[in-house]
């Protein structure tokens, strides 16, 4: 049976699926982003970039190295999730991931000069 772990980034929720024939897929909102079959070469890499507010990019990036189960999910560089992917889904249950919200303020709008 394929596993999935459901994390979120800002407003936006991203799937990283496991499928049974060892494919790695990333799903970003319901929609599949990218995928990468099984292989010789470790780890299997998956990434989307997304636009968040403002013209905000932010690139998200899975790593999967089957021979031991392990993941790393990354945003812009820094770490969201590590961790064994058997762990992370049983530790996780039905709870999403997330970034603490502190840290995701959105930006203030511009300031708008008064009509003279």
């Amino acid at each position: 049976m394929a596993r999935r772990l459901e994390f979120r980034h800002r407003h936006k929720t991203f799937e990283l699926v496991v499928t049974d024939e060892g494919t790695v897929q990333l799903f970003l909102d319901g929609c599949l982003r990218k995928e990468r079959p099984a292989g010789m070469k470790e780890p299997q890499y998956v990434w989307t970039n997304v636009e968040l507010e403002w013209e905000e990019h932010h690139y998200v990036e899975a790593r999967y190295w089957a021979s031991d189960d392990r993941i790393a999910v990354t945003v812009n560089g820094a770490p969201l999730l590590e961790g064994l992917f058997s762990e992370l889904v049983s530790d996780l249950n039905s709870e999403l991931v997330s970034e603490p919200a502190a840290q995701h303020a959105p930006a203030a709008p511009p300031a708008v000069p008064p009509d003279r």
